[in-house]
């Protein structure tokens, strides 16, 4: 098979490797996954983490080398870059559609973040009012914040933008 080929398989199958901190969202939809890199005998897959010290890394490392093990590929090398750092704006536009659906707000591009000098949800994923405030800097996890809807009532994390 031709390693154009292969590495197209290898992506479409690294979609089936979810963030286990938040399950409906892929590596690649959460832009982590950087690079795929075959040789005669070896994967090479790149991934950058959210956050350097990111605990859901050592589990996303097990989650690759076992899909592609499932597939029939078991020479896999896994390597995290931390330079560039990884940046809210690489996460798919249907990666943050389906972080809404799942009741977190999506992080605004880090320009507009920049450019609005705050960092603070659009709206609230579950109402869509913009009638928010601040509960805490940090939510369930060190990448999202804890807000509340001031018109549902409802908390919701917000994904900051970094």
């Amino acid at each position: 098979m031709h390693l154009v080929m292969i590495k197209a398989e290898i992506i479409s199958i690294l979609e089936e490797v979810k963030d286990p901190e938040i399950p409906v969202l892929s590596i690649s939809d959460l832009g982590i996954l950087r690079n795929v890199d075959i040789t005669d005998k070896t994967i090479s897959i790149q991934i950058t983490p959210t956050y350097s010290g990111c605990p859901a890394m050592e589990t996303i490392q097990e989650d690759i080398r076992s899909i592609l093990k499932k597939y029939g590929f078991d020479q896999v090398e896994i390597k995290q870059v931390l330079s560039p750092a990884w940046t809210s704006d690489w996460m798919t536009e249907s990666g943050k559609q389906k972080l809404e659906a799942y009741g977190i707000a999506a992080p605004l591009t880090t320009l507009v973040c920049m450019s609005a000098g705050e960092d603070r949800p659009a709206y609230c994923p579950h109402c869509f009012s913009n009638h928010v405030t601040l509960l805490s800097r940090f939510g369930s996890t060190a990448c999202k914040a804890l807000y509340k809807c001031l018109d549902c009532l409802e908390p919701f994390d917000y994904f900051k933008c970094h």
